[in-house]
């Protein structure tokens, strides 16, 4: 974002490019030939819910914390362990920059959003696959409410989420503030987002976003 822009343009800068970004992440996540696509649950409507909570209540929510860089993501239930989380930012498109394509098992933090642990939703995006094997979301949309997500922070502290909702959102009918706005007003929130739906192999795109919404129950700290 320039340093010129307004507080309100800012955001609305924000807002457009990860809309657009739901439009073009499928080029980025895809790569350039071939490969499976994630195997999510087909969608209904603009956002289709994977994973719903069942009888059981889910945690309260933690308080919100300072804030602290992401250094490490681990959700067990996704396979995804210890993987790299790097600070992006938004291309000249206006689009959220993806994670180096030559590193496949790292994930991106919008670095201008919030902090994972701070109120508000941070934005994590990593990829899906590469033209030869799976990538580090490779099996987000495996996950369910009441799962864990940990985020290793630069404080030394684990921020550890808990997942509410698991949706493949249409890139037809992407809603950028209803996928990325907060939930409720005062949490700390965590948006995972990669490809999901059908691929179409002449257009090399998905159909689809998987989107994971969590939110802060627990912290540990160092020591």
């Amino acid at each position: 974002m320039g340093a010129a822009a307004t507080p309100g343009a800012g955001r609305g800068r924000l807002l457009v490019g990860l809309a657009w970004a739901a439009v073009v992440v499928a080029l980025w996540l895809w790569g350039k030939d071939g490969g499976a696509g994630v195997g999510a649950a087909p969608t209904t409507g603009d956002v289709a819910a994977v994973g719903r909570p069942g009888g059981r209540a889910l945690p309260p929510p933690h308080p919100p914390l300072s804030a602290a860089a992401p250094r490490a993501l681990d959700a067990p239930a996704a396979e995804v362990r210890r993987a790299r989380v790097v600070g992006r930012g938004l291309d000249a498109a206006g689009a959220v920059e993806p994670p180096p394509y030559d590193r496949p098992g790292d994930v991106g933090w919008y670095r201008a959003g919030p902090h994972p642990g701070e109120a508000g939703a941070a934005v994590l995006v990593g990829h899906v696959d590469t033209a030869s094997r799976p990538a580090v979301f490779h099996g987000l949309s495996a996950l369910e409410p009441r799962d864990r997500v940990r985020v290793a922070r630069a404080d030394g502290a684990v921020a550890e989420f808990t997942v509410e909702d698991v949706a493949v959102v249409t890139r037809d009918r992407f809603d950028a503030h209803r996928v990325y706005g907060p939930r409720r007003a005062g949490r700390a929130e965590l948006r995972l987002l990669t490809c999901g739906g059908t691929f179409d192999r002449d257009t090399r795109t998905y159909s689809a976003n998987v989107v994971v919404s969590a939110y802060l129950t627990a912290v540990r700290h160092p020591g």
